[in-house]
């Protein structure tokens, strides 16, 4: 059987590594089995991975992870769903459906890779770049405030909403093992590396 990291399509040294890792041990210890899980995914680096991970998945489309999410949840609420996205996909072309989600309140785990640029298409600025970061975009350094996403998911009533590091690796997966037992909408903005195209300060 040949492993996952066989056909890993995330540039070396990514953060997306640690994070899956962080989700795959706390499946591990709250003890869920594949097929009472479910990760979706959206469009950008972490679109793959829903692939990496044992149990049900689906790969959807750019900003949508949260609706699809939320009909799995609805049809069948046994399961366990974490939806994960991008800062790109979740914060950006995505924000209604964040919102509304962080409203809703129902019982999703929602994780979002946060390399604070769209790094699939090669470096551009995000909702999340930092004023004055070089990107494709700002070739000249940002010029827009970056949002905060904790404080916007609090904003829209959202009860358990986190800030983590994907380098923290034993936090990192006590906070999702956290966010799953939370009953009710949980989201975790994990800030991580992003070797090829977030060249500023981590």
């Amino acid at each position: 059987m040949r492993s996952w990291l066989t056909n890993i399509q995330w540039c070396p040294g990514c953060g997306d590594f640690l994070i899956i890792m962080a989700i795959k041990n706390a499946f591990k210890e709250l003890g869920i089995p594949s097929h009472k899980r479910v990760v979706v995914s959206g469009v950008g680096c972490s679109g793959k991975a829903s692939q990496y991970i044992d149990g049900y998945a689906a790969e959807t489309l750019h900003g949508r992870t949260l609706p699809f999410a939320t009909g799995v949840k609805m049809v069948d609420p046994s399961l366990t769903v974490i939806a994960v996205g991008g800062d790109g996909d979740g914060y950006g072309i995505g924000m209604g459906h964040f919102i509304h989600a962080c409203r809703r309140d129902l019982d999703i785990t929602y994780i979002v890779f946060n390399n604070e640029n769209y790094a699939l298409t090669t470096g551009q600025s995000s909702p999340t770049t930092p004023i004055g970061a070089v990107t494709k975009t700002a070739p000249e350094g940002n010029i827009i405030a970056p949002l905060d996403p904790v404080a916007l998911a609090e904003h829209a009533g959202c009860k358990f909403t986190k800030k983590a590091h994907s380098k923290n690796f034993q936090e990192l997966k006590e906070i999702i093992k956290s966010a799953i037992q939370h009953k009710g909408f949980s989201h975790i903005d994990v800030d991580q590396d992003c070797p090829s195209f977030r060249r500023w300060a981590n």
